[in-house]
């Protein structure tokens, strides 16, 4: 047992093997300041360390929002503030960064870390909300709208590698996927309460899963002997469809268990029903010749960001919008393959 007057620190848990594996054991990745050289290792191996996040297609943003100092940013997204730090720092002298996020958990540690930037207090303004409240917010912090604003719709990675969040099948853990774990039925809840027709429609409208309906009916035959409570029980009653109708494909297996978590996760967040109210709201958000940027990872939020965009060029609302959506450069998939299915589309609010 420890001494507690002792000065010594308290060695850290073993585990087994040569490296650490469970995300909680990861005492190098998860403390990024004091073992840089470690996580540099990890970045360079194309991983990202645990319990961060890299921002992804920074350059293209930057590049298409232009941001210039004395603007006003508005991050509908903030997590592990890559984005954020970078159009703060871009907007100085006079600017002002407002930003979102719903997650309790991760919010605080990152606005401590933009805190920490030796920026003016006043030029950033944390929120802990959807960012379908943005419009509401601004009518009161930025009555003119924005100069730009910018909406990453990926999970950030502290949230998909923490097995306790319940994002991920890599690792055990409850089966959860709130953003904000304090509101809300988790993915369990929904799954208890939902009947096959609806899981099969979920499973469909939210991931365009071919075997939604084999897959919803073994999700429900399943919950009446055991429930349907962690990521590893969800995942192995969707591969166990999936091997009975593809064999032993390890990739077909992975592929419609990724699509159940993230069908789930879209509905357990309402994640369509956010968008839609950002891209309803969002010609009020910005000032005449103020800059969006929307980074999307699936077919589901793409469509809906283009449809509202061309939708809105059509009306006079934009002045112009993205041609051709655009992709992760060859080199950032090779470093950071957690990006792969990124999607970046801009408009340009007219004058």
């Amino acid at each position: 047992m420890p001494d507690p007057t002792s000065d010594r620190p308290p060695r850290r848990p073993r585990y087994r093997g040569k490296n650490p594996r469970a995300f909680h054991e990861k005492y190098k990745e998860l403390a990024p300041q004091q073992y840089p050289d470690d996580v540099a290792k990890v970045i360079a191996s194309g991983k990202t360390p645990a319990g961060t996040h890299r921002p992804v297609m920074l350059d293209e943003i930057l590049t298409g929002l232009t941001p210039q100092a004395g603007e006003i940013a508005v991050d509908c997204t903030l997590g592990y503030g890559g984005h954020a730090s970078e159009l703060l720092a871009a907007i100085q002298p006079g600017g002002r960064l407002i930003a979102f996020d719903v997650d309790p958990i991760e919010l605080e540690r990152t606005e401590a870390r933009l805190r920490g930037l030796n920026v003016p207090p006043e030029s950033l303004l944390v929120r802990r909300m959807n960012f379908a409240g943005v419009a509401q917010v601004l009518a009161t912090e930025a009555p003119g709208g924005a100069d730009l604003l910018l909406a990453d719709l990926g999970v950030s990675s502290m949230q998909l590698d923490d097995p306790t969040r319940g994002f991920t099948f890599k690792s055990d853990g409850p089966l959860d996927m709130r953003m904000n774990p304090t509101r809300g039925r988790s993915a369990a809840d929904l799954l208890q309460s939902i009947d096959e027709d609806e899981l099969a429609e979920l499973l469909v409208d939210h991931s365009e899963e071919p075997h939604a309906r084999a897959i919803a009916e073994a999700i429900v035959s399943g919950q009446r002997n055991q429930p349907v409570d962690s990521t590893l029980r969800l995942r192995a009653i969707v591969a166990g469809v999936i091997e009975r109708k593809r064999s032993n494909d390890p990739d077909a297996v992975n592929d419609a268990v990724r699509r159940v978590f993230q069908a789930l996760r879209i509905a357990v967040n309402d994640e369509f029903g956010a968008l839609d109210a950002l891209l309803r709201n969002l010609p009020w958000c910005l000032k005449p010749g103020g800059r969006v940027a929307i980074l999307t990872f699936h077919s589901g939020e793409d469509r809906r960001v283009k449809q509202a965009f061309r939708s809105g060029l059509r009306e006079g609302i934009y002045s112009n919008v993205s041609d051709e959506v655009l992709r992760p450069s060859a080199e950032e998939r090779r470093s950071n393959p957690r990006c792969v299915s990124a999607k970046l589309r801009f408009a340009t609010r007219a004058d």
